[in-house]
C-alpha cells in the first residue's frame, strides 16, 4: 500500500476537530480519492483535557504548535489556530522553513502576511493551501486557480461574511434595527461577544484580499482595501431599498480597471433580480467575472465545522496527490505589480438618505450642491409631510466619482436644514 499523508493539526476548535472528524467518518473515500490513506498523527492544543467530541488517544501531542514542524514523522500541518500574529504565524513559518506543506485556513494570516509567506513555500517548493480561508465549503480558491485558470478576470465579488448576511436578511424579513438583530445574531451564536471583526467589515476585507490576489495574480495587498461595515445600515433604509427595487448586502468587491486594482467591502444596493441578491441568511456566495466564460456564482455555507473542514481535507488530498499550484496562481516571478486604485477613485451610482427639515427650498439647497459638484439625480423619494419636523429624503444618483460624493456630502451636512449625518450607500450590479 502507497505511505499515508502523515499530517499534524494545530488548534482543536471547531476547524480544527472538524478536520479530525471528516478524515475519520469518510477515511475510504478520502483514501481513494487521494490515492492513498490520509491520516492524522499529532495534534497541539492548549487543554488536554477537553472533551472535543472527537479522541485525540493516540495522537501525539504538542504544548507548543511550533513543535509540530519539527516532528520527523509529520509531512504536512494543518493550522487551525486563527489569528495574523502569535503561535499561527510562527507555526506557519516553521512549516515552511521545515520543508513541510502547510495548510490553513487563516484568512487575516493569509491577507497580511500571505505575501512573504507565499514568497517562502515558492523558495522551499511546498505548499501553501488555503481553500478553507475564504467562504468555507465554498470551493472558491480551486474555482478561480484551476477551473478559470484560462480566463483575465474582470471583476470578483461576493457576500464573504455569514454574521453580516444573518443580521441584513433579519433586518429586511422583519422590519427590525441592526442593534436588536445584532442581539439575538449573538445568542444564537452567529456573532461574537465581540462582533466588530464581523459587522465593521474586516473579515471580510481579509477574504476578499485573498480572492483579489489570486484574481489578478499579484500578491496580496490587505492595506489597500478599502473598507466599511454595516452599523449604519438602519431599517428606514431596508425599507427604502425594497421600495426602489433593491436589497442591501455587504459586498467585497475587487474589480480591474485602467488605471489597477480596485478592492473595496460595504453596503450595497443590489437589484432584487440579480442573482446575489437572494442569497439571505448565513450564506455566502462568490462571483467572478472573466473574458471568456462570464460570470459563475458560486454559493454555499461560509463557516461552521463542516463546511471549513471539508475545505482543509480537500487541500489535503491535493497534498496527497502532489498537486503543487502556485499560491497566487502563477511563480512569483510572473505576478502583476498593478497598483491599487484609491477609494477617491471609484465610479458608481449612489443612494442618499436625508433626514431634513420639512420647509420649503430644503430640497432645492442640496441639489444646488450636487449641481456644483458634478453629480446627477435619476430619481428622488420623499413620503409624508411634517412641517417643521424632520422628514426621509433620499437621493438616488447617476454615475459619479466618489470623491465628487465625499465633497458634497461634507457640504449638505453642514445646512442647518439637515438633522443626521446623510447616510450614503453605493449602487452596484451585483
Amino acid at each position: 500500500m502507497t505511505r499515508p499523508l502523515s499530517v499534524a493539526v494545530a488548534g482543536l476548535g471547531t476547524v480544527g476537530a472538524g478536520v479530525l472528524k471528516v478524515l475519520r467518518e469518510n477515511a475510504d473515500i478520502i483514501a481513494a480519492r487521494a490515492g492513498r490513506p490520509i491520516v492524522v498523527t499529532a495534534v497541539s492544543a492548549r487543554d488536554r483535557s477537553r472533551d472535543r467530541g472527537v479522541p485525540v488517544t493516540g495522537l501525539r501531542w504538542y504544548d507548543d504548535p511550533v513543535a509540530l514542524a519539527g516532528d520527523a514523522g509529520v509531512d504536512a500541518v494543518v493550522e487551525a489556530i486563527g489569528g495574523s500574529e502569535g503561535p499561527a504565524r510562527a507555526l506557519a513559518n516553521a512549516t515552511i522553513a521545515a520543508g513541510k506543506s502547510l495548510v490553513t485556513a487563516n484568512k487575516a494570516l493569509l491577507a497580511v502576511h500571505g505575501a512573504e509567506l507565499a514568497a517562502a513555500a515558492e523558495e522551499k517548493g511546498v505548499s501553501l493551501a488555503y481553500e478553507a480561508a475564504v467562504a468555507g465549503g465554498i470551493p472558491a480558491i480551486k474555482a478561480l486557480r484551476e477551473g478559470l485558470a484560462a480566463n483575465r478576470i474582470s471583476r470578483i465579488a461576493g457576500i464573504l461574511n455569514g454574521t453580516c448576511n444573518y443580521i441584513l436578511t433579519q433586518m429586511r424579513e422583519h422590519g427590525r434595527e441592526f442593534a436588536d438583530v445584532l442581539a439575538d445574531a449573538q445568542k444564537l451564536g452567529y456573532a461574537e461577544a465581540d462582533p466588530s471583526f464581523d459587522v465593521d467589515g474586516i473579515d471580510a476585507a481579509h477574504k476578499l484580499a485573498i480572492l483579489a490576489a489570486l484574481a489578478f495574480g499579484r500578491p496580496v495587498q490587505f492595506d489597500s482595501v478599502h473598507v466599511e461595515g454595516i452599523r449604519l445600515v438602519s431599517a428606514l433604509d431596508i425599507g427604502f431599498a425594497n421600495e426602489l427595487g433593491y436589497r442591501i448586502k455587504l459586498l467585497g468587491i475587487a474589480r480591474q480597471t485602467e488605471h489597477g486594482i480596485e478592492t473595496r467591502v460595504h453596503p450595497c444596493m443590489v437589484p432584487q433580480s440579480a442573482p446575489i441578491a437572494r442569497v439571505d441568511g448565513v450564506f455566502n456566495a462568490v462571483v467572478a467575472e472573466g473574458n471568456f466564460v462570464g460570470r459563475v456564482m458560486l454559493e454555499g455555507r461560509g463557516a461552521g465545522e463542516g463546511p471549513t473542514a471539508s475545505a482543509v481535507v480537500a487541500d489535503l488530498i491535493d497534498l496527497a496527490r502532489g498537486r503543487l499550484t502556485p499560491v497566487w496562481g502563477a511563480a512569483g516571478t510572473a505576478l502583476s505589480r498593478a497598483p491599487s486604485v484609491p477609494m477617491s477613485a471609484h465610479v458608481g451610482a449612489y443612494y442618499l438618505r436625508l433626514m431634513v427639515v420639512d420647509r420649503p427650498g430644503v430640497i432645492a439647497d442640496v441639489t444646488a450642491i450636487l449641481r456644483d459638484e458634478g453629480i446627477s439625480l435619476e430619481s428622488m423619494l420623499q413620503r409624508g409631510r411634517s412641517p417643521g419636523e424632520a422628514v426621509p429624503v433620499v437621493l438616488v444618483t447617476h454615475e459619479t466619482q466618489e470623491s465628487a460624493m465625499t465633497k458634497a456630502l461634507v457640504r449638505i451636512e453642514a445646512l442647518n436644514t439637515v438633522m443626521e449625518k446623510p447616510t450614503p450607500i453605493r449602487i452596484e450590479a451585483g
